[in-house]
């Protein structure tokens, strides 16, 4: 299914009160090439191939399903480190916070997403207080990047 991803990336010092008792799944991805992006990505028991085009606040995407079985197939052939992280889907004034706390491969960063419709929404966006710095225009902090390190 092919779309545009606009989106909103912040790093995390404080968490939210009640984290808790947001949903959350567990998700591991790996990527078979950075240039364009090629990840597979397991969250909890769904499995995903996904390509991305260049860009920073706004890229094309397309996501296909993935069973299990090819997966674990192509999980071999990842180019760096597998990543793993806790999502939790966090509401707030009508959009969905994706708080992403990461196992590996670095323990201690926390990132959260947001996602919009247009750019212009983008823009106009308020980040609640907890959010920290605004790293969007940072490729640094594209999870392809981070599964090099």
């Amino acid at each position: 299914m092919k779309s545009y991803e606009i989106e909103r990336k912040f790093l995390i010092q404080t968490l939210p009160d009640n984290l808790a008792s947001y949903p959350s799944s567990q998700i591991e991805q790996g990527y078979l090439c950075t240039e364009p992006v090629v990840r597979i990505r397991r969250q909890d028991e769904e499995y995903w191939l996904t390509y991305k085009s260049k860009g920073l606040m706004v890229r094309e995407e397309y996501n296909l399903p993935l069973t299990a079985e090819a997966y674990r197939h192509l999980k071999s052939k990842i180019d760096g480190k597998l990543i793993s992280k806790r999502r939790y889907r966090i509401p707030y004034e009508g959009y969905t916070i994706e708080l992403d706390l990461f196992a590996s491969p670095l323990p201690d960063l926390i990132l959260a997403e947001v996602e919009f419709s247009s750019e212009e929404e983008a823009l106009q966006f308020r980040k609640p207080d907890w959010f920290g710095e605004d790293v969007t225009s940072s490729p640094k902090y594209h999870n392809s990047n981070l599964s090099k390190l």
